[in-house]
């Protein structure tokens, strides 16, 4: 134990009842009774639905929701040695109430100094509709999807006061230990995938291998806070019974990056190659209408070039994750996925002759 529970099955009533009063979610009232259940898809970290039972009936919420460290060691590994769950906790305590985006509101964000050992706790959003990356979404969703990235970037756009954020920019010699162990993940991701995908995206995989060094660190453009996972997976849809839109999670991998790194990536590996060819510039116009509107003028030529290398994130990110993560069944048909959806805009876009030139 770290001072706070860091599995759900270490939530007790005194530390849940401290924690809303804090947060403001009840006053006198306690919890006396916590019972919870496993939720969500994630491979990084484990979440959990608390149900609370009060000694007064209705004296606050009937459910929380809470994010663990992964119980996989591999994850867990991976999480701790890039900063994933300091990252995360970083970005509730300091940035979300900063943007525009929709986040769960946080009751209580905790990480050990080991950086390992954390715990978040959420207001529930459910009844909600989980975003599926394996069965893409609908031209509605998607829009949602690029709404909230608008309510990212614009707010933080070059913005130093939150893209200067210390804790948010690779610590010395990281881009480089990325590089060292993308080699091994590209040998790993081919053995394991080389005969389900398809070979001209295999292909695609092997160049951005062979150009890693060219991609990996590399700026130049806007910078705002990114997601930097900005996929269906990491939505809920139809919140709160379907009171509100949408809302974003899982700021694992939050940054201060170019923001059509988020784009480019969700229009790749985010939303499917069919959903995006029948309305990608019908999104792109979306997103720089969303960020004319919140003061940020953009047009389709400006953020085009960025957009298309955007897509390049998506096929790095495939690759290093299947490699580096906790290897489940759904966990392949998600890195495939994503894998021939960024491979599939690289191709039409010439996304690494871009990367290249």
């Amino acid at each position: 134990m770290a001072g706070f529970p860091t599995h759900p099955a270490d939530v007790s009533p005194a530390w849940m009842t401290e924690m809303l009063r804090l947060a403001g979610q009840i006053d006198g009232a306690s919890v006396k009774g916590v019972r919870w259940e496993p939720i969500g898809t994630g491979q990084v970290g484990d979440s959990a639905r608390f149900h609370l039972e009060y000694e007064c009936a209705g004296a606050g919420p009937a459910t929380v929701a809470g994010k663990f460290p992964a119980a996989d060691a591999m994850s867990r590994g991976t999480a701790a040695a890039f900063g994933l769950y300091a990252k995360e906790v970083g970005f509730y305590r300091e940035i979300a109430p900063q943007l525009g985006v929709r986040v769960p509101g946080v009751f209580a964000a905790e990480i050990a100094d080991d950086a390992v050992d954390f715990i978040l706790l959420f207001e529930d959003l459910g009844p909600a509709r989980g975003g599926n990356q394996l069965a893409s979404c609908s031209a509605a969703d998607a829009r949602a999807g690029i709404r909230q990235a608008a309510a990212i970037h614009a707010p933080s756009w070059n913005n130093e006061a939150l893209t200067g954020i210390e804790w948010l920019h690779p610590r010395e010699g990281h881009v480089d230990q990325v590089k060292a162990l993308y080699g091994n993940a590209q040998v790993i991701f081919r053995e394991r995938y080389g005969e389900l995908l398809e070979p001209e995206f295999m292909a695609l995989c092997e160049e951005l291998n062979e150009g890693r060094d060219q991609w990996f660190g590399r700026q130049g453009g806007p910078r705002s806070i990114i997601h930097g996972d900005f996929r269906l997976d990491n939505m809920l849809f139809d919140i709160k019974g379907g009171a509100e839109e949408i809302a974003v999670l899982d700021w694992q991998t939050v940054a201060a990056g170019n923001p059509l790194l988020d784009i480019g990536y969700f229009l790749g590996t985010g939303i499917g190659d069919r959903l995006r060819r029948a309305h990608e510039d019908e999104l792109l116009n979306l997103y720089c209408e969303e960020m004319t509107g919140r003061g940020v003028p953009l047009s389709r030529d400006a953020i085009w070039d960025d957009y298309v290398l955007g897509a390049i994130h998506g096929i790095s990110t495939a690759v290093f994750s299947a490699a580096y993560v906790e290897r489940t069944e759904r966990g392949d048909a998600n890195f495939l996925s994503m894998a021939r959806g960024g491979c599939a805009l690289a191709l039409q876009h010439g996304s690494m002759a871009k990367l290249k030139g």
